[in-house]
């Protein structure tokens, strides 16, 4: 009896291995997988975002967060011109604070889409990735259904998205534009420019 339990747990502890393999290794099922943790927040914690809205924030931002390139995406928004100008401690700066802005953003986002449901476009055949991959979903509010692309890009820690398409709203060109205004309104001072940012894609197309 004991043999056989032993057996069991290693048939178990080799198969959770080779899912998290798997996740790690391919970027759909990355998305997915991931994707779908977030809907199991927006429906089966839906309460918290009136009686515990941090909580409930909280919850979205930890599924969402592992899973973006924040100091690439940060170099891309900030672009060329700027960040060449900006110095080593506010490059890393604006990571922290884009990074804390996006995840506000988009846990605020989400939950005002309630009872919706994701699904994943896989492809047909599979063929050897390149390091860059687009994964393509479908929300599904109930009421609407909006496109998603997400662009991924294999780096040493597996796959990490460096921009999100919702609806037709690129949101990393979006948030370059508004940097490149706000440093322009700013007179091209970096600093006041971190001071004064916030991520604002607006409701990205989905109403």
């Amino acid at each position: 009896m004991l043999n056989i339990l032993k057996k069991n747990f290693l048939v178990f502890f080799l198969l959770i291995g080779s899912l998290y393999v798997l996740s790690n290794e391919d970027p759909y099922v990355f998305i997915d997988e991931n994707a779908q943790k977030m809907v199991r927040v927006l429906t089966e914690d839906s309460s918290l975002f009136e009686t515990d809205r941090v909580l409930y924030e909280n919850k979205i931002k930890e599924i969402f967060e592992p899973m973006i390139d924040f100091r690439r995406v940060a170099a891309s928004v900030m672009g060329k011109k700027y960040y060449l100008l900006a110095t080593k401690k506010e490059r890393a700066e604006f990571v922290l604070i884009f990074r804390d802005s996006l995840l506000d953003t988009y846990a605020e986002t989400l939950a005002q889409w309630g009872d919706s449901t994701i699904t994943t476009e896989f492809p047909k055949n599979k063929e050897e990735l390149s390091k860059n991959v687009e994964v393509k979903q479908t929300l599904d509010t109930g009421t609407s259904k909006y496109p998603i692309s997400y662009k991924l890009r294999k780096s040493k820690d597996g796959w990490k998205i460096v921009n999100i398409i919702i609806n037709g709203v690129n949101l990393g060109l979006t948030f370059r534009n508004q940097f490149q205004a706000l440093a322009v309104s700013h007179n091209e001072n970096i600093s006041d420019t971190l001071r004064n940012w916030v991520s604002d894609a607006g409701t990205a197309g989905i109403t």
